[in-house]
């Protein structure tokens, strides 16, 4: 049927003068590979073309921004386009009216009062503004860059307030303790750390050994959202959120280190096709405009977006939040995030002595480091300030749009953090990330206030035909700005070659205190009178600008109180609220993201023996040397906001801290929090209700002597649908942080029976009250309700916070949950899910189920429990006894009783298979279906992964290794660190270091090829790589040379297992020379990238890696999207495994080889998860035994091995490579 349609072909190429990201690592390939000549290599894809309107086909195929459609082949890269000329706009003769006009032309965002505020700057100083200069101070002055609403002044129904947003926020400070070494800073806020042993390589310019320094090190903490470019282009806003965010940890002080993510989406309903969710209504009334993509794609684009920007960077996201609504009011009024939230925070690290800034001097070097300039993100800061999404055009909000491009971020990353370590001090004197405005606003922020010439001709360009306006104002991605003295100049060009990073030496530093933009490639008839594009003082666009004033007025609110359904049984609402996507499970969100990577990850969001996402606080370690870390936990509110906005803000400070809580952290008043807004706030009624819940928050935060230090404002959340306005739920997102004194000293919600006797403790924080106003019960039948819960009584929260904090130091609990969305029964129940046991509860209200107030569930063991209660009691903290742990697995019961009546009892499988199943329908949408109905159908059956230890750990005993990387490797921090525990001499080398023949291997014993996304898996995972191997004749002689000595041993893991597969070194093809046919690794069955912790077992092999490990049985971290081996027949899989050349499997919870998903993560047959050489020196593994080297990077463990993770079994694995090196001197 089809057939007949097909008249014709057309082609999906890339754009004649957009050099694409896919390019630039495939050029990057052929240049190792000794293609020299290759400048350009793109991809294009043929379509068959239909009959008729194929607009709406072709749309869904390719990216209009990157790509277009041509229905004949090129046979060029020529582009003939003209870039668009600098003009003047005549304010001089014309007056304001010039000014509207450009603001309409360029779609500058002007409002009256900046029209007004302009037109009169520029007739004061006598001279017209060229565009670029009026596009300059739409991006540099929009609402995005200088937040004047939280700045402004704020008149309230007639009355003035004494303080603006921002003075409230930063009075929090006043309460709390000093302990900030950076705040409400741009990029990012900081707090006292701790002086800790760090590794470092001992010359970043060259391969060199790995040597430890100590340092002091504070952490620091970033958050911001990317709502619009998500919106518009989920995938692609979501991966710039994420970029740009870690560009902000990057640019802290003069650098930062970066650690871990975290995320969050709120979006509007979902309607899931084939699964119906009561709540959401369809039909007239209930449209998704074409101007942004739809709830469920933004759900699962967005998530995709951040997750895989994370996984190419090698930065692991820990921690995060997920929500959906979209209702009629009980006033008519629709509000629903149709205008999505993509929400992005990051932790991180600063040594004490680049904490500060220098100032800008005169002769500094401007330098811009990261990837060429392209058209993208024109106009961004303007777009997304626009009051109502939706008034702005469709073509120009899509321009508005970043792209990005996680490789050259990571490139970036390694070049600056060699400048952060090198032994001799840090060369960078200031650095800002690039962002809203692009070069105009970052350079003139970097400059300020000595000011700063910019040349054209130095900006590397990704596309011939850019204008300077467009050079200027454009927001691509990946790109910072730092200042340098010329002498270090020759130390940062040596770092950027050898990480192949671009850099560009864009211009001087001046001391003349105006920023001027140079056209230096223009010809004379193309300047504008002769006058340079931009030509500014800074005083005009950076120093103290008049405040906005902002008049609005309190709207009533007269909310309905919440009736439900008479006769609705505990199991009905259950059966209801246990599928909102904010109470379900979200296992579609942490599956696809590595969690594990960086090695310093001591609690992600996975818990217990089922590897369920219900931890309430992210913990990482500052070095893998040290106990000593940093935790940060999120709360966020924002349907008890509609509510009430006081009572939605208190909330959040409170669901963060009964999160934060369950890790030890150095003390309640050193807690400093970001604090994100996301609100339509300039729309009626909604900026009296933002200043409300500020107000409400900075009071209970001086209360409680917690703080604000930084966070970000987006205050446009409203979207045009039709003829209504459709504003989201005003949200208020705080992430708390800390410095954790032992990242060992958590607890989480997975139950443990501990001794057979488990005991539940509730410990209420708003004591006799259980309100249902803004719950997930009132919202999953259609209501809000008229009674927020609230946080009245911080003193008690306070009490409470210190005393578990007290416990949790003193080992006392062995579980530990806040009640937040769903109410009391949906944490006893997620408790329940994560230990894979059952309970039974007695409570005396039934209005306790499913109120949303305030307060902890824990378990003790009994021997304990009159300590704890005591403990609490002496607080003047209320602590119930509710119930008790019984049962473990699949046959295990839930009972709950009120006043002594059953209401509920049903089988733990059944509760929890509704929990999930909202969570597997998104999973649907994005893996093999046949993959997630496994895993699925697989949980109501599982007991716990099987673990087996068969040697000692604890009797471990320098030879010289080479840590090779290639372009986007990520995993060399943690390898080298387990390596360097095992006794090795541990070399950071570079696959540019061997293919300039830099560095020879002949006095190294050992090579490891580490993981990550070599050239972000650009020609498929490893290729590039092999073929730099096979190809680059220096590379080529070193390997085979070192391969064929035989005193050395290879590990490759993930990305290097690819790789050794390819070139053959291990399994049955490894006498066919390189590039072997005999198995291959291919994409995960799933058909998605893999973060799971599996256990696999050992078995007997010829490896000289695993020698004495064998029939253990592990639990270990896997995290890849290509995974899965893949034989060239039947003969040479059974030949591998005969030979004993597989020594390693995934196994099932019952100890045996499987190929069971999700216990085998990627379908490899038999359960293969590596394999050796014949005669044992060489070994590939897709799992991550660097990851796992020390006890408390294992996410679980059963109990009775808990002791033997101090060191961890995985350790031996080293330790067999350097006593076998050691032993062949």
């Amino acid at each position: 049927a089809w057939k007949s349609l097909l008249f014709s072909s057309c082609c999906c190429v890339f754009r004649l003068n957009f050099s694409t990201a896919w390019s630039t690592n495939a050029v990057s390939i052929c240049q190792s590979a000794g293609l020299s000549t290759v400048t350009r290599v793109e991809l294009s894809r043929s379509m068959n073309k239909l009959n008729g309107d194929i607009n709406k086909l072709t749309d869904c195929l390719y990216d209009s921004m990157t790509e277009c459609i041509y229905q004949q082949p090129i046979s060029s890269f020529t582009v003939e386009t003209k870039a668009q000329e600098v003009f003047e706009v005549d304010i001089l003769g014309e007056g304001r009216s010039a000014l509207e006009k450009a603001n309409s032309d360029l779609g500058l965002a002007f409002d009256s009062w900046d029209l007004d505020y302009y037109t009169s700057m520029f007739q004061r100083v006598r001279r017209n503004p060229t565009s670029v200069e009026c596009f300059d101070l739409a991006q540099s002055n929009s609402e995005h860059s200088r937040h004047w609403f939280f700045r402004g002044r704020m008149v309230i129904d007639g009355q003035e307030q004494k303080e603006t947003l921002f003075s409230l926020i930063m009075d929090t400070q006043l309460h709390s303790n000093q302990n900030n070494v950076i705040k409400f800073c741009d990029n990012s806020s900081g707090i006292e750390g701790v002086e800790l042993q760090c590794v470092y390589p001992k010359d970043p310019t060259q391969a060199s050994v790995y040597e430890t320094r100590r340092s002091l090190r504070h952490v620091i903490f970033t958050a911001e959202t990317h709502n619009f470019p998500t919106g518009v282009a989920p995938f692609s806003g979501a991966t710039t959120g994420t970029g740009g965010r870690i560009r902000d940890v990057q640019s802290a002080g003069k650098g930062g280190h970066v650690i871990a993510g975290t995320a969050g989406y709120c979006f509007g309903n979902l309607h899931i096709p084939g699964y119906s969710l009561p709540w959401e209504c369809e039909g007239d009334g209930w449209e998704y405009p074409s101007s942004f993509a739809p709830p469920l794609q933004v759900a699962i684009e967005a998530s995709d977006g951040a997750s895989d920007y994370g996984n190419k960077f090698g930065e692991p996201v820990l921690s995060g939040f997920a929500r959906s609504f979209g209702m009629r009011l009980a006033n008519g009024e629709r509000r629903e995030w149709i205008k999505p939230i993509m929400f992005s925070g990051g932790l991180g690290s600063i040594e004490d002595t680049h904490v500060k800034k220098d100032e800008a001097k005169s002769g500094m070097e401007v330098v811009k480091i990261g990837g060429p300039v392209y058209r993208i993100g024109v106009g961004g800061g303007a777009a997304s300030s626009v009051q109502v999404q939706g008034d702005n055009s469709s073509d120009r909000d899509l321009g508005a749009v970043q792209r990005g491009d996680a490789e050259m971020e990571q490139k970036m990353n390694r070049a600056l953090r060699a400048c952060l370590e090198r032994s001799d001090g840090n060369p960078i004197c200031s650095i800002h990330d690039q962002g809203a405005g692009g070069n105009g606003n970052v350079l003139k922020e970097l400059s300020e206030p000595a000011g700063a010439v910019i040349y054209c001709s130095r900006f590397k360009k990704g596309d011939p035909t850019l204008s300077v306006l467009e050079l200027w104002g454009a927001e691509y991605q990946e790109s910072n700005a730092l200042l340098l003295q010329p002498s270090d100049r020759s130390f940062l060009q040596r770092v950027c070659q050898r990480e192949k990073c671009p850099v560009d030496f864009v211009g001087n530093i001046t001391g003349d205190g105006k920023i001027v933009l140079v056209d230096d490639e223009a010809s004379r008839g193309e300047q504008v009178e002769g006058r340079h594009p931009v030509d500014l003082q800074l005083e005009w666009v950076l120093g103290k600008m008049p405040q906005k004033e902002f008049r609005m007025e309190r709207l009533s609110r007269a909310p309905e109180p919440l009736t439900l359904p008479a006769g609705l049984t505990v199991r009905d609402a259950l059966h209801r609220v246990l599928r909102l996507p904010a109470v379900a499970s979200k296992r579609y969100l942490t599956n696809k993201v590595d969690r594990s990577v960086t090695g310093l990850v001591a609690q992600q969001q996975c818990v217990g023996p089922l590897h369920t996402p219900l931890a309430d606080v992210a913990v990482v370690a500052l070095s893998p040397f040290s106990l000593q870390g940093a935790a940060t936990a999120i709360g966020e509110q924002p349907i008890k906001g509609l509510v009430c906005p006081a009572a939605g803000a208190r909330m959040a400070v409170g669901e963060a801290l009964t999160n934060l809580v369950f890790a030890k952290v150095t003390a309640l008043k050193d807690v400093k929090c970001s604090g994100n807004w996301m609100w339509a706030a300039k729309l009626p009624g909604e900026g009296a209700c933002l200043w409300e819940a500020c107000k409400a928050m900075c009071e209970v935060m001086g209360e409680m002597g917690v703080a604000i230090d930084g966070g970000k404002d987006s205050l446009s959340m409203a979207a045009r649908v039709g003829k209504e306005t459709v504003k989201a739920p005003g949200a208020l997102v705080i992430s708390a942080y800390a410095v954790c004194p032992d990242i060992t000293a958590t607890v989480t919600p997975d139950l443990e029976d501990p001794g057979g006797e488990g005991v539940l403790l509730w410990v209420p924080l708003s004591p006799g009250r259980h309100r249902l106003g803004g719950s997930a019960l009132a919202q999953c039948y259609s209501q809000l309700g008229d009674c927020s819960p609230d946080l009245e009584l911080p003193g008690l929260l306070t009490a409470a916070f210190n005393t578990t904090q007290g416990l949790i130091q003193d080992g006392l609990l062995s579980a530990g949950h806040d009640i937040s969305d769903g109410g009391l029964i949906s944490c006893l129940l997620e408790m329940a899910f994560a230990g894979n046991r059952g309970v039974k509860v007695e409570l005396a209200s039934g209005g306790l189920l499913f109120s949303e107030e305030l307060g902890l569930v824990l378990e003790v063991s009994q021997s304990d429990f009159k300590t704890v209660n005591q403990r609490y009691s002496d607080a003047g903290v209320q602590c119930h006894r509710i119930g008790s742990t019984c049962g473990f697995g699949p046959q295990s019961m839930v009972s709950v009783h009120v006043d002594g009546e059953e209401v509920l009892r049903e089988p733990l499988p059944d509760l929890r298979a509704l929990w999930e199943a909202t969570s597997f329908q998104l999973e649907r949408l994005q893996a093999n279906e046949l993959c997630v109905i496994e895993e699925e159908e697989g949980l109501a059956h599982r007991m716990q992964p099987f673990f087996k230890l068969t040697f000692d750990s604890s009797e471990m005993t320098a030879p010289r290794v080479a840590v090779v990387r290639e372009e986007g490797s990520n995993g060399d921090r943690e390898m080298s660190v387990s390596l360097f525990m095992a006794g090795f001499e541990v070399w950071d080398v570079t696959m540019q270091d061997l293919c300039t023949g830099s560095l020879s291997l002949e006095t190294f014993k050992a090579v490891v090829f580490v993981g990550g996304f070599s050239y972000a898996d650009v020609l498929g995972s490893a290729k590039g790589w092999a073929a730099t191997v096979a190809y680059n004749p220096k590379a080529k002689a070193e390997f085979e040379h070192f391969r064929q000595r035989d005193d050395t041993l290879s590990l490759g893991v993930c990305n290097g297992c690819q790789l050794l597969a390819l070139l053959g070194w291990v399994g049955d093809g490894e006498d066919e020379g390189s590039l072997t046919k005999s198995m291959l690794l291919t994409h995960n069955k799933s058909g998605r990238f893999e973060s799971r912790f599996v256990s696999v077992g050992i078995q007997s092999s010829p490896s000289v890696w695993l020698k004495g490990m064998e029939g253990s049985a592990l639990g270990v971290w896997v995290a890849h999207g290509e995974g899965q081996m893949l034989f060239r027949s039947a003969e040479a899989r059974d030949a591998v495994i005969s030979g004993g050349l597989a020594p390693l499997c995934y196994l099932d919870d019952q100890g045996h080889p499987t190929e069971q998903y999700p216990l085998n993560p990627n379908g490899s047959p038999q359960g293969i998860a590596g394999l050796c050489s014949r005669d044992g020196r060489h070994l590939a593994m897709m799992p991550h035994p660097e990851r796992c080297t020390l006890g408390w990077q294992w996410p679980w463990a059963p109990r009775d091995m808990r002791r033997s993770l101090t060191p961890s079994p995985w350790l031996r694995m080293f330790s067999n490579a350097a006593s076998w090196c050691s032993s062949t001197e």
